[in-house]
């Protein structure tokens, strides 16, 4: 745990070629933790542990970096360098995430096994001011940056799922397939799916929206601005990895090659 890190460390844009709208954005690879938010968790070391295994997107930042540098038009990557623990950027701040119904908004009080993970009186306010607003800040000046370069901006979600259903899923009892890839009815146009059907064939069935859907946009553009595109790939983690917080494997190389030929087929 590191004590001293603030707002500004807790993610990353890393550049990409100027003429790229891409940005890879990473928000739940990280296990890292402030040691004053470890404090105000309540499950024991080895409980939290087996939690982080379970909630953390493994590899994926590896995942991303990896394909930055293999594509022919370098990526931007967006990456969270704090564990989803601390705050989780893509949810709602407030009422409106439907995750709240099982304790899992922007700032989480239940695992993803539906035990308490902090007291019921805890605020989630400091950390939405600390570490959640600053990320969206950011995160949107990114989009703003890709849009003034090059006139749109492609939003590319990389994330990981279980192979088995979580207790915390609220949509789970749908198809797993090795690639799940959530969209947006007003960012999200027909040609971003067909172009990642195309990308992952080899890895497996693409399914669309389950387990999982959505994608994320910034709340600037949110419903208001087409030229801001995104669609979420959601990896099943057997495909790539041992489950639930293990190495890669394998199958990792071979998911390098496909979201690199997206992300090659989305800056062209």
């Amino acid at each position: 745990m590191d004590d001293t890190l603030d707002a500004l460390d807790s993610f990353e844009l890393l550049p990409g070629a100027a003429h790229s709208p891409v940005i890879l954005h990473v928000p739940h690879s990280s296990r890292r933790m402030p040691a004053p938010v470890r404090e105000g968790i309540l499950l024991d070391d080895a409980a939290l542990e087996c939690e982080l295994d379970h909630i953390t997107d493994a590899h994926t930042a590896e995942l991303a970096a990896a394909v930055a540098e293999e594509a022919g038009v370098t990526p931007w990557r967006f990456v969270n360098r704090l564990s989803r623990l601390v705050v989780d950027p893509e949810r709602f701040p407030d009422e409106r995430e439907e995750m709240l119904a099982v304790g899992m908004g922007a700032v989480y009080t239940r695992t993803t096994h539906r035990a308490r993970l902090r007291p019921t009186e805890a605020d989630p306010q400091p950390l939405i001011d600390r570490y959640f607003h600053p990320y969206a800040r950011a995160m949107t000046a990114a989009v703003a940056d890709r849009l003034a370069a090059t006139g749109r901006a492609v939003i590319v979600d990389v994330h990981s799922y279980p192979t088995a259903r979580l207790p915390y899923e609220l949509h789970g009892d749908g198809p797993r397939p090795p690639i799940c890839v959530g969209t947006d009815s007003f960012h999200t146009p027909p040609e971003l799916v067909a172009l990642a059907e195309k990308a992952f064939a080899g890895v497996g069935t693409v399914g669309i929206d389950s387990p999982f859907s959505g994608a994320y946009v910034p709340l600037r553009y949110y419903e208001r601005e087409p030229q801001v595109t995104a669609l979420m790939v959601e990896i099943r983690r057997d495909t790539y990895m041992t489950e639930p917080g293990g190495p890669a494997g394998p199958g990792f190389s071979r998911l390098v090659s496909a979201l690199t030929a997206l992300v090659d087929a989305l800056a062209s």
